[in-house]
Protein backbone atom coordinates (compact mmCIF):
# COMPACT_ATOMS: atom_id res chain seq x y z
CA UNK A 1 0.00 0.00 0.00
CA UNK A 2 1.35 3.93 -1.19
CA UNK A 3 0.28 6.82 1.09
CA UNK A 4 0.29 9.58 -0.51
CA UNK A 5 -0.32 13.61 0.71
CA UNK A 6 -0.98 16.29 -2.12
CA UNK A 7 -0.61 19.92 -0.94
CA UNK A 8 0.47 23.07 -3.21
CA UNK A 9 1.08 25.22 0.33
CA UNK A 10 2.87 24.06 3.79
CA UNK A 11 2.24 26.56 6.64
CA UNK A 12 3.81 27.73 9.68
CA UNK A 13 1.82 28.06 12.73
CA UNK A 14 1.82 32.00 12.15
CA UNK A 15 -0.29 31.04 8.51
CA UNK A 16 3.43 32.40 6.68
CA UNK A 17 4.47 30.64 3.86
CA UNK A 18 7.32 27.95 3.98
CA UNK A 19 6.57 25.84 0.64
CA UNK A 20 4.63 26.23 -2.22
CA UNK A 21 4.22 24.15 -5.32
CA UNK A 22 2.65 25.46 -8.76
CA UNK A 23 1.23 22.05 -9.13
CA UNK A 24 4.00 20.83 -11.69
CA UNK A 25 6.74 19.96 -9.16
CA UNK A 26 8.32 22.86 -8.90
CA UNK A 27 9.12 24.35 -5.21
CA UNK A 28 9.49 27.77 -3.62
CA UNK A 29 10.72 27.08 -0.27
CA UNK A 30 10.61 30.59 2.21
CA UNK A 31 13.32 31.89 4.97
CA UNK A 32 15.01 28.61 4.90
CA UNK A 33 18.20 30.06 4.72
CA UNK A 34 17.44 33.46 5.99
CA UNK A 35 18.59 36.08 6.14
CA UNK A 36 21.31 36.26 4.10
CA UNK A 37 23.78 38.87 2.20
CA UNK A 38 26.27 39.22 -0.29
CA UNK A 39 28.26 42.98 -0.34
CA UNK A 40 30.90 43.82 -2.35
CA UNK A 41 32.74 47.07 -2.96
CA UNK A 42 31.48 49.58 -5.84
CA UNK A 43 34.92 51.38 -5.85
CA UNK A 44 38.12 50.98 -4.40
CA UNK A 45 38.91 51.64 -0.34
CA UNK A 46 41.87 53.16 0.76
CA UNK A 47 43.62 50.94 3.58
CA UNK A 48 46.20 52.91 5.73
CA UNK A 49 49.25 51.38 6.33
CA UNK A 50 49.47 49.25 9.81
CA UNK A 51 45.69 50.23 10.77
CA UNK A 52 43.28 47.89 11.37
CA UNK A 53 40.47 49.32 9.04
CA UNK A 54 36.42 48.96 8.96
CA UNK A 55 35.81 47.38 5.06
CA UNK A 56 33.22 49.93 4.02
CA UNK A 57 30.75 47.00 1.89
CA UNK A 58 28.82 49.78 0.12
CA UNK A 59 27.24 47.51 -3.00
CA UNK A 60 24.35 44.85 -2.00
CA UNK A 61 24.11 42.12 -4.37
CA UNK A 62 21.93 40.32 -1.95
CA UNK A 63 20.01 41.69 1.49
CA UNK A 64 17.32 39.17 1.84
CA UNK A 65 15.71 41.59 5.03
CA UNK A 66 16.85 44.54 5.16
CA UNK A 67 19.35 43.51 7.44
CA UNK A 68 22.63 44.64 6.26
CA UNK A 69 23.77 48.47 6.68
CA UNK A 70 25.84 49.57 3.17
CA UNK A 71 25.40 53.01 3.57
CA UNK A 72 26.77 54.08 7.24
CA UNK A 73 27.96 51.82 9.64
CA UNK A 74 28.88 48.53 7.15
CA UNK A 75 27.57 45.78 9.03
CA UNK A 76 25.20 43.08 9.16
CA UNK A 77 22.82 43.38 11.72
CA UNK A 78 19.77 40.65 11.74
CA UNK A 79 16.73 40.69 12.99
CA UNK A 80 16.26 36.64 13.37
CA UNK A 81 18.32 34.87 16.01
CA UNK A 82 20.26 31.75 15.17
CA UNK A 83 23.58 30.38 13.96
CA UNK A 84 24.84 31.83 11.26
CA UNK A 85 27.54 31.45 8.68
CA UNK A 86 29.46 34.74 7.93
CA UNK A 87 32.94 34.65 5.08
CA UNK A 88 34.57 37.29 3.46
CA UNK A 89 37.34 37.34 0.71
CA UNK A 90 39.90 40.59 -0.02
CA UNK A 91 42.43 41.42 -2.43
CA UNK A 92 44.98 45.03 -1.85
CA UNK A 93 45.86 46.10 -4.90
CA UNK A 94 49.52 45.82 -4.44
CA UNK A 95 52.36 43.73 -5.81
CA UNK A 96 54.44 44.39 -2.87
CA UNK A 97 55.19 41.15 -0.29
CA UNK A 98 54.11 42.17 2.61
CA UNK A 99 54.44 39.68 6.58
CA UNK A 100 51.56 41.14 8.91
CA UNK A 101 48.49 41.18 6.46
CA UNK A 102 45.20 39.91 8.49
CA UNK A 103 41.96 40.26 7.81
CA UNK A 104 39.29 40.30 11.28
CA UNK A 105 35.34 39.48 11.55
CA UNK A 106 33.91 40.94 14.52
CA UNK A 107 30.82 40.02 16.14
CA UNK A 108 29.95 43.08 17.91
CA UNK A 109 32.79 44.84 18.80
CA UNK A 110 35.16 41.22 19.53
CA UNK A 111 36.99 39.38 17.43
CA UNK A 112 35.50 36.59 16.35
CA UNK A 113 38.23 35.54 13.33
CA UNK A 114 41.16 36.99 12.73
CA UNK A 115 43.47 35.28 9.89
CA UNK A 116 46.68 36.43 8.75
CA UNK A 117 48.54 36.06 5.24
CA UNK A 118 51.45 36.77 3.36
CA UNK A 119 50.81 39.72 0.62
CA UNK A 120 52.49 38.49 -2.04
CA UNK A 121 51.79 40.06 -5.93
CA UNK A 122 48.45 40.94 -5.47
CA UNK A 123 47.21 37.21 -3.73
CA UNK A 124 43.47 37.34 -1.53
CA UNK A 125 42.14 35.65 1.12
CA UNK A 126 39.12 34.19 2.33
CA UNK A 127 37.93 33.58 6.39
CA UNK A 128 34.96 32.32 7.35
CA UNK A 129 33.12 31.75 10.41
CA UNK A 130 30.17 30.13 11.94
CA UNK A 131 28.48 32.46 14.95
CA UNK A 132 25.56 32.61 17.08
CA UNK A 133 23.65 35.68 16.64
CA UNK A 134 20.69 37.23 18.83
CA UNK A 135 18.40 38.73 16.49
CA UNK A 136 18.64 41.79 18.09
CA UNK A 137 21.38 43.86 18.96
CA UNK A 138 24.31 41.83 17.87
CA UNK A 139 26.22 42.87 14.21
CA UNK A 140 29.10 41.58 12.19
CA UNK A 141 31.65 43.94 10.76
CA UNK A 142 34.69 43.32 8.18
CA UNK A 143 38.32 44.87 8.83
CA UNK A 144 41.47 44.08 7.04
CA UNK A 145 45.23 45.07 8.16
CA UNK A 146 48.56 45.48 6.52
CA UNK A 147 51.94 46.62 6.72
CA UNK A 148 52.48 47.23 3.27
CA UNK A 149 54.48 50.46 3.98
CA UNK A 150 52.12 53.28 2.39
CA UNK A 151 47.78 53.20 1.83
CA UNK A 152 47.06 50.29 -0.20
CA UNK A 153 43.67 50.00 -2.05
CA UNK A 154 41.37 47.18 -1.82
CA UNK A 155 40.06 45.80 -4.96
CA UNK A 156 37.16 47.10 -6.17
CA UNK A 157 36.49 44.20 -8.33
CA UNK A 158 33.31 41.72 -6.87
CA UNK A 159 35.07 38.41 -7.23
CA UNK A 160 38.31 39.37 -5.81
CA UNK A 161 36.57 41.55 -2.40
CA UNK A 162 33.13 40.39 -1.11
CA UNK A 163 31.49 39.43 2.44
CA UNK A 164 28.65 37.21 2.33
CA UNK A 165 26.55 35.03 5.62
CA UNK A 166 23.20 33.32 6.05
CA UNK A 167 21.61 31.53 9.46
CA UNK A 168 21.65 28.19 9.25
CA UNK A 169 18.39 25.81 9.63
CA UNK A 170 14.99 27.22 10.20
Amino acid sequence: MTSKLKVNLINDSGDNNIITSDGSGSLTTQKILYPAFHVTRSSTQSIGNSSNTKIQWNNEILDTDNAFDSSTNYRFTPQVAGNYFIAMHVRLNSSTDAEQCFINIKKNTSDILQSYYKNAYYNGHYGAVFVNLNGSSDYIEFYIHHNIGSSVDLDSNDQNCYAYGYRLGS
